[in-house]
């Protein structure tokens, strides 16, 4: 099925560029583009695109602004292009907040090293989205705002968004994984020393999610490992650090791991630990090679706590395009780890969830509206 998509931007040199990129596949179709955010709602509404790709900067009505319209009058996926400034990634992530589901930089070269690798990320990312639209819309309720401007912990109604319940069409990929409420949920009764947690697509708003009811006196380290750009992750930190009662922070060289720390691996750099026990720290490396694809990557991460914390580990993988995490995570299990994977219905993109679920390593698929009270619930609070 061939998925149609609108190009929202002020510049018709962008928007020849892209259309041109798109086109070139051929399960997407360009219907037609839009000058600014007043201009794409009205186009959303004419045009029932499945993916909308938008700019955050634009005259009359800006991106941001466009994307609350669209989600509360007819939500459609939508992936935003931004700068890699910290302007930039701070309107980047109050877009995914007002409802846009995914981003990338705007300038083609900082996609990839070269542009047939660039054309193909873009075109990829497209057609994710693309494949939740007519099941997102079915499913989506309006998105409330959130206040971050303060330390505090949202509401039950505030963490509800039209992004997390996206059903997708029913797979038979879970059949090594059970799928259980958390409420009648109890504790394994398993010790654990570490909470890790992967993400990708959509995962920076399932993070919020996961993160922002834990208590101030969380009793593991958390290590956090979002495929992000180098320029988002310092923001990123900061905002889930604004909503959370735990600290989150930027992990930086050296860091000894805390209970009720969470460690965000930095953008474009690799993230480890090393050490043993309460003496475990944190070893940040650059990384400048083309074999790693993911800077930073949930394999390394997840496969060196497996060689620090062996299997006192609960991991999780959640939303995100791909597989990382799979090897990881089979690393982790193999040291008797415990994994769980978000459940398909409520992914962005269900990839990594996926790539763990059929491959045996997960032994749950958790709703993302769930995982907050399962983690509790194993780790017996309350």
């Amino acid at each position: 099925m061939v998925m149609k998509v609108l190009i929202v931007d002020d510049s018709a040199f962008f928007r020849r560029r892209v259309a041109e990129i798109l086109n070139a596949h051929s399960d997407l179709q360009v219907v037609g583009d839009a000058v600014n955010g007043k201009d794409a709602i009205e186009k959303t509404k004419l045009l029932r695109p499945d993916v909308i790709t938008m700019d955050i900067e634009m005259p009359v009505m800006d991106g941001i602004t466009s994307v609350r319209h669209i989600m509360n009058e007819c939500p459609t996926p939508i992936i935003m292009f931004s700068s890699l400034t910290h302007d930039g990634a701070k309107a980047t992530l109050d877009a995914l907040e007002a409802g846009a589901l995914d981003f990338l930089p705007k300038k083609f070269e900082d996609i990839a090293k070269d542009k047939k690798e660039g054309t193909k990320v873009l075109q990829d990312r497209v057609c994710a989205l693309g494949r939740r639209s007519g099941l997102m819309r079915r499913s989506s309720v309006p998105k409330p705002s959130i206040d971050t401007t303060t330390k505090s912990v949202p509401t039950t109604s505030r963490t509800s968004s039209a992004r997390s319940v996206q059903p997708t069409e029913s797979r038979d990929t879970n059949r090594s994984a059970v799928s259980r409420s958390s409420v009648a949920r109890k504790s394994s009764g398993k010790s654990y020393k570490l909470l890790a947690i992967g993400t990708s697509t959509g995962g920076p708003v399932a993070l919020q999610k996961v993160l922002a009811d834990f208590p101030s006196n969380f009793k593991l380290p958390i290590i956090l490992v979002q495929h992000m750009p180098a320029a988002f992750t310092p923001a990123f930190a900061l905002r889930l650090n604004s909503l959370c009662k735990i600290t989150v922070k930027e992990a930086e060289h050296r860091d000894v791991l805390k209970p009720g720390v969470a460690y965000l691996a930095p953008g474009g750099k690799q993230m480890l630990i090393e050490g043993r026990g309460a003496n475990a720290t944190i070893k940040i490396l650059e990384d400048d090679s083309a074999r790693m694809t993911y800077k930073p990557s949930v394999d390394l991460s997840f496969g060196s706590a497996a060689k620090v914390y062996g299997g006192d580990v609960l991991g999780v993988i959640l939303t995100g395009m791909g597989a990382d995490g799979r090897e990881g995570s089979r690393m982790l299990k193999q040291r008797g780890a415990k994994i769980w994977a978000q459940d398909e219905q409520s992914c962005v993109v269900y990839g990594m969830p996926q790539a763990v679920t059929i491959a045996g390593i997960s032994e749950e698929n958790i709703a993302l509206e769930e995982m907050t009270q399962a983690i509790l619930k194993e780790l017996n609070y309350g």
